[in-house]
């Protein structure tokens, strides 16, 4: 739009009350004004990243997703801080769908996706920018309204000033006042903000979720209620890939309530005016399946002993993740010392507080739908229901919920949640909001997969790694849950390999490798992706490799992270912190280093054995995170506690067991989460290098494997090679 143009539109915008900014993927800023927002959006292809409204409120959108995490402050306040607005002001609203030039996250191929903590590391460029180019859209603005030169006008939070005649303007009133020029140059990287000049980044400012979460008031995918909308609750194949032959289900029909009964492929489902008649239907149906799925002989057990048996066979095919120097080599020198040890981790169910669900309502011609759905992917939820209608994306008209918890397990479930949702709208010809039960959940989870490592190194005569070589057997998470992304991947999957390349640990060879073996049950991502198994093995061999040196743990590492100044002062940090080694009597330390990504940390765990029990008990956990930039200092360290508890849970009693086909397991009863009685004081400090800013919600759950396993060494003697750990002390 030209300055001509919005100045015939002035009276539209002081009716609206607010004009929204939308930058383009150049950079350039269009000015989308009141309820038109929506249709401009759509018929420009840009994407409003800012509104702002007559009464000085300030709307910022976000793309990622809110499931607790708290982007929906950390991204608002990227764009704030280089806007100068007021934060008091400031709301955040997370987009639904749009062009994806605008709002996908460069980190994940580009599209609207969250997951890998890569939130805040794939947008901040793009949000300074953002926030940059609207400033400098009203100070342009302003200056032609006042007639002064552009250098003159500074700002204030949410305050134009031109000092030399002692005028002010708020945005709220330039925005819906003023002629906005928008033909302004693009600000360059070197014109953003000084991070010495930051008043809202690296500040505890109040998230803006957690009002109308303490009052109740937020709506998730599971309060969703649509206007003639029927419950489906779902009986679902007992064994992946089998499907109902024969279904009794008069006395199901016979519940007051009940309105449609419909098989699917792999399941049965009743559909009701109530999710209780449609619950009780549900257990009155009598439903003989075909029992000829080749998941029937899966058994967890066998399984582990299948992926130990895989990395200890050498001539087994393997696909490399990171090779430098040579470790073969290395390892076959007759001067060195050469250890190798074995350690499995087990499956585990993510355990989201909410139980998942799915709302559609298909359109009369059904080549279209709205959907209400929390999830981790708007893209790949569009991407789902338009294949299921085969129909286009643009037909497709999603609501983008608030998520009781996601871990990974909301990236990719609406290959059936949703997908069966859509399924029952377009047969009932109504909305359906299907939901499981927490026991659905378990039964039929997509879990993080078992694994099996086999660590060698080598170590000379002044106590060097010469010489290292991971070995890791393990399905593809990335070939079964994004087979599109896996197709491109040319076999590397990084879902289950990042974090085996040991980026900060100095060692002049190191070679990793991935056995992929056949999937055993469905999988999926799981908090931490393939750093909390790996930095488990790891940092459980590299206390092995620190006796075999006649070292002690701390200082091994030392030696490892002299050539990394990040990895050394976390380290430093927690040992300090913790005053590593000197744990109360009946007690032990254990020592852990883990990166995630972009992030540093290590870890230390004070725990004792129980007398009556012999179940370990959590004491103490000491923290020490390098996020390069902490945008709000306060929620880096919640998220760090989280993944501390996440990842001490996952190592303490949780355990997915699979025999002949089935889940073992129910609910909370016998897939135990931690309890918050169990629960260790943690500590938390985070060290800000300056370094471009990465991802914290992970970050807590890879030290915690390690550091408890070695607690348990310098407390037994005794070093667990499975995890978890209590399913076999």
């Amino acid at each position: 739009m030209t300055p001509s143009t919005l100045t015939s539109r002035r009276s539209f915008l002081k009716m609206a009350s607010a004009t929204t900014f939308a930058l383009s993927a150049t950079g350039g800023v269009s000015i989308l004004a009141g309820s038109a927002t929506a249709e401009i959006i759509e018929s420009v292809n840009v994407g409003a990243w800012v509104t702002l409204h007559a009464d000085d409120h300030i709307t910022i959108r976000f793309a990622s997703a809110e499931m607790g995490q708290g982007v929906s402050t950390a991204l608002p306040m990227i764009l704030a801080e280089e806007l100068d607005a007021d934060w008091s002001q400031v709301r955040s609203e997370q987009v639904d769908k749009g062009p994806l030039d605008t709002f996908g996250n460069p980190k994940i191929n580009g599209i609207m996706y969250t997951a890998g903590s890569t939130s805040v590391e794939g947008y901040f460029e793009r949000l300074r920018h953002a926030g940059a180019q609207v400033r400098r859209v009203l100070i342009h603005s302003v200056a032609a309204h006042w007639n002064v030169p552009v250098e003159e006008i500074t700002t204030e939070p949410s305050t134009l000033v031109h000092g030399g005649s002692n005028r002010n303007m708020s945005f709220g009133e330039a925005a819906t006042t003023l002629t906005l020029i928008t033909d302004v140059p693009e600000v360059t990287t070197e014109e953003l903000k000084s991070p010495s000049n930051w008043r809202i980044i690296g500040t505890d400012v109040d998230r803006l979720d957690i009002p109308a979460k303490t009052r109740g008031e937020t709506e998730y995918s599971i309060d969703v209620r649509v206007p003639g909308m029927l419950y489906a609750a779902q009986l679902n194949a007992p064994v992946e890939g089998e499907t109902p032959i024969e279904i009794s289900d008069d006395d199901a029909k016979a519940v007051a309530g009940v309105v449609q009964i419909i098989p699917l492929t792999n399941s049965v489902n009743v559909l009701a005016e109530t999710f209780e008649a449609a619950l009780l239907a549900r257990d009155l149906l009598d439903v003989t399946w075909s029992e000829d799925s080749a998941f029937r002989p899966a058994n967890s057990e066998t399984e582990l002993a299948t992926l130990k048996a895989a990395v200890e066979d050498r001539g087994r095919d393997a696909i490399v993740w990171e090779t430098k120097g040579d470790a073969t080599s290395s390892l076959s020198d007759a001067d060195a010392k050469t250890i190798a040890s074995v350690y499995t981790t087990e499956q585990l169910y993510h355990a989201q507080m909410e139980p998942l669900n799915a709302t559609a309502s298909v359109d009369e011609d059904g080549k279209g739908a709205e959907v209400w759905i929390g999830t981790q992917s708007q893209t790949v939820s569009i991407g789902v229901a338009a294949g299921v209608l085969q129909t286009t994306p643009d037909k497709i008209r999603i609501h983008a919920m608030q998520m009781g918890g996601a871990f990974g397990r909301r990236t990719v479930f609406a290959r059936e949640l949703l997908r069966d949702a859509l399924l029952l709208s377009k047969i009932s010809q109504r909305p359906v909001k299907l939901m499981w039960t927490r026991e659905d959940d378990v039964k039929n989870g997509w879990f993080r997969p078992a694994s099996a490592h086999q660590l060698s190194a080598s170590i000379d005569q002044d106590g060097n790694v010469t010489g290292y070589h991971h070995r890791l057997a393990s399905p593809s998470v990335l070939q079964f849950a994004l087979p599109q992304i896996w197709e491109k991947s040319n076999g590397r999957d990084l879902l289950v390999m990042e974090g085996a390349q040991a980026q900060d640990y100095d060692c002049p060879n190191l070679t990793a490798e991935h056995i992929i073996t056949e999937r055993q049950s469905k999988i999926a991502a799981w908090r931490g992706i393939g750093w909390g198994p790996i930095c488990y093995a790891r940092e459980c061999f590299i206390d092995e490799l620190a006796a075999a040196a006649g070292s002690d743990p701390a200082g091994f590492r030392r030696k490892l992270l002299a050539k990394s100044s990040r990895g050394s002062a976390v380290l430093e940090k927690v040992l300090e912190m913790s005053d590593y080694g000197n744990a109360p009597e009946g007690r032990a330390h254990g020592l852990s280093f883990a990166g995630y990504k972009g992030t540093r940390g290590a870890g230390v765990a004070e725990i004792s054995l129980d007398p009556d029990t012999s179940e370990v008990r959590f004491h103490k956990f000491w923290a020490a995170v390098d996020p390069g930039i902490a945008i709000h200092p306060r929620n880096v360290q919640a998220q760090v506690e989280g993944g501390v508890i996440f990842g001490l849970s996952g190592l303490h009693r949780e355990r997915i067991a699979i025999v002949d086909g089935q889940v073992d397991q129910n609910n909370f009863y016998d897939y135990e989460v931690l309890r918050a009685n169990q629960v260790p004081e943690i500590f938390v400090e985070i060290i800000q290098s300056g370094a471009a800013p990465s991802g914290v919600g992970e970050i807590g759950v890879p030290m915690t494997g390690g550091a408890v396993a070695n607690a348990l060494f310098a407390l037994t003697g005794s070093r667990p090679h499975n995890m978890p750990f209590n399913a076999h002390l």
